[in-house]
């Protein structure tokens, strides 16, 4: 006998998330390859939509519990005139048919098993233990942070929360406002009872009913409590966000002349990966984008994905752009500021050297990490002048980008979250 535990607890819309999640993480290598796969097959308008994932029917069996057969049995098959004990028998020839769309002249098939991952799991898996370098030091924040402040103060609260002070007060004014008609009036009947004892005449009884309505009296306003729940003040704290560290990314690309079509697909397939990771991993973050020919300028988030503009190659006046914007805007010492530059490395022979100076005079001291990607697998001379600072800036970063299926990995790569320092 076969048994099966499947939970079937239900969420929203008669779907088990418990069930999704385990089954996501058991098939997290597909989805992998699936997410790469989209990189590079998918427009960049498309990039993070939904997507179907092919599961071959082997990898989707389920778990089960089973009867052991147990002891030691014989059986005796009737009509058995071919085989006696000890005899060894051969597996059968053909069978099961394959996955998918085999075909075979023999037993039955089954159809890979295909599924599809909603947006927001499949933005999930794209970005899956990816970081901003170096947070360590940043200490920033994927999640506001909050922090509590007075504000006034509560009829209700909790003990270590009270205000002593104006709960006295508070005291104080009620018993002053139950009490003084009170105290008027004893006062009042005490001037009586005096006008009484001195009147030649008897009049013990009216002294005697007087003395009793003093002594009632006396004992209300000597039942006026000295504190009163209705008189307890707690200090009133709400929780205010507060911006965790601010950070900036700064990107760059390239859309000179020498970058055609496929090359600035590249790069701007990259920079939407980085994008889309910022905005979804991170709320105190801003993003500069720059683009750049024989001049630079920065520009809106549409623009840089879609405008055509083309011309010459200075890459320093994109450097130059970032340096004035971090100096009008970023200071260092309250910014965290990154950044990503694409190109293919094509620039005047005399430029890039600057380029390299101005990286490591005014950049480098300043970012927390840089990263260049280089859309083309020759070594430009930008990439030699880039080559020389990062192998002494261990916070700049360089790779290559030739196919859109490298990009998905070299963006994992850059931005891989690091073991935490013991």
């Amino acid at each position: 006998m076969l048994h099966q535990i499947i939970d079937r607890r239900l969420a929203g819309k008669n779907k088990s998330i418990a069930n999704r999640e385990r089954f996501l993480r058991r098939v997290k290598n597909y989805i992998r390859r699936a997410v790469s796969e989209a990189v590079r097959d998918r427009s960049i308008k498309d990039i993070q939509n939904t997507q179907s994932i092919t599961i071959p029917r082997k990898d989707i069996a389920e778990p089960s519990f089973r009867h052991g057969p147990g002891g030691k049995r014989e059986m005796v098959h009737p009509g058995n005139s071919d085989y006696i004990r000890g005899d060894k028998i051969q597996r059968p020839q053909g069978g099961g048919g394959g996955g998918g769309s085999q075909a075979s002249n023999e037993g039955d098939g089954q159809d890979d098993f295909v599924f599809e991952l909603s947006r927001e799991e499949f933005m999930q898996y794209f970005f899956d233990d990816l970081e901003l370098p170096r947070l360590v030091k940043t200490h920033l924040m994927a999640v506001p942070t909050w922090k509590s402040i007075r504000a006034g103060w509560a009829a209700e609260g909790t003990p270590n929360n009270i205000d002593v002070v104006r709960s006295l007060r508070s005291a104080l004014g009620r018993r002053i406002a139950l009490g003084a008609p009170l105290v008027n009036q004893l006062h009042e009947m005490e001037r009586q009872l005096d006008v009484m004892k001195a009147d030649p005449d008897d009049r013990r009884e009216d002294i005697k009913l007087l003395e009793e309505e003093i002594h009632h009296l006396r004992g209300r306003i000597w039942r006026i409590p000295f504190i009163d729940p209705f008189d307890l003040r707690y200090v009133n704290r709400v929780k205010q966000p507060t911006p965790s560290s601010q950070a900036v990314m700064f990107c760059l690309m390239d859309v000179s002349g020498s970058m055609d079509e496929q090359r600035k697909d590249l790069a701007k397939r990259f920079f939407i990966l980085l994008y889309l990771f910022l905005k979804r991993n991170y709320e105190k973050i801003e993003v500069v984008f720059i683009r750049h020919h024989t001049r630079a300028e920065e520009v809106d988030e549409d623009t840089f994905f879609h405008s055509t503009e083309s011309g010459g190659t200075v890459v320093s006046s994109a450097l130059e752009l970032m340096q004035k914007v971090m100096d009008e805007r970023y200071s260092p010492t309250e910014w965290n500021i990154y950044g990503a530059q694409a190109s293919d490395g094509d620039n005047w022979t005399d430029d890039s050297p600057k380029c390299r100076k101005i990286l490591s005079d005014d950049i480098l001291e300043k970012v927390r990490y840089f990263a260049y990607i280089q859309v083309t697998p020759e070594e430009q001379n930008l990439w030699l002048e880039y080559a020389q600072l990062a192998l002494s800036q261990p916070h700049m970063a360089m790779k290559k980008v030739e196919t859109a299926a490298d990009i998905y990995p070299v963006f994992r790569e850059l931005f891989e979250k690091q073991a935490a320092s013991s």
